[in-house]
């Protein structure tokens, strides 16, 4: 599996100063307007929607095809995907939150007291489970529908998740659940766990997917 995530990540450099670019610019322009973890939310997501472009390079070559005569199984190939998404992700979160301070303290959005940096820490880590979700959604959309479709449909990427985190905020609500600064911190603090489950989950359906195309 290390195999295919050292391709993925060699195909994708190709395109990591025209994303770098775009990240910068958007340091310019939304960190002064909206603020630092505005902007690590956006660099997150930008980052993670980079895994569907592997999709495509994998389509292009007719890799997949060649991939499986190789002794290697397609939960192998799929388990690649996820890893690859997590470095995405990661990456994203790193760069966001690095141009993210460096353009907030030229501008002045930000601080170094101790409370503003744990907020900008917690921040950080939602950003880069909300990126995980919306990614790991991704995935079995492109092994269902192509890569071209699945860019189409990346907007069901966000859909879902909102629509079930809505659905849970109004189930609390009838529940009469409080919605406290305290509960949301707890809820944003357990957010990367949240995020990991949800990844297993479309692992496993895109696993039951793949397993069903024929190549």
């Amino acid at each position: 599996m290390k195999s295919f995530i050292l391709k993925d990540l060699y195909n994708i450099s190709r395109n990591a100063r025209s994303m770098l670019f775009i990240l910068v610019v958007f340091a310019v322009f939304l960190v002064p307007a909206s603020g630092v973890a505005d902007y690590i939310f956006v660099c997150a997501i930008l980052c993670s929607m980079m895994i569907v472009t592997t999709f495509s390079f994998d389509d292009s070559s007719k890799w997949t095809q060649y991939a499986m005569i190789m002794p290697v199984s397609r939960k192998d190939l799929v388990a690649g995907k996820f890893v690859v998404l997590a470095i995405f992700c990661t990456v994203g979160n790193v760069l966001g939150l690095a141009l993210g301070t460096v353009s907030g303290l030229i501008t002045n959005k930000i601080t170094f007291a101790p409370a503003k940096v744990g907020e900008l820490l917690v921040f950080t880590l939602t950003a880069g489970a909300v990126s995980l979700v919306f990614g790991g959604m991704s995935i079995p959309l492109v092994l269902r529908f192509g890569a071209e479709k699945g860019r189409v449909l990346m907007l069901v990427s966000f859909l879902i998740p909102s629509a079930i985190c809505f659905g849970v905020y109004r189930l609390l609500v009838m529940a009469g659940v409080e919605l406290t600064d305290r509960l949301i911190s707890v809820l944003l603090c357990c957010s990367p766990v949240i995020a990991l489950i949800w990844c297993y989950g479309m692992y496993r359906i895109s696993c039951l997917i793949f397993s069903k195309q024929e190549l």
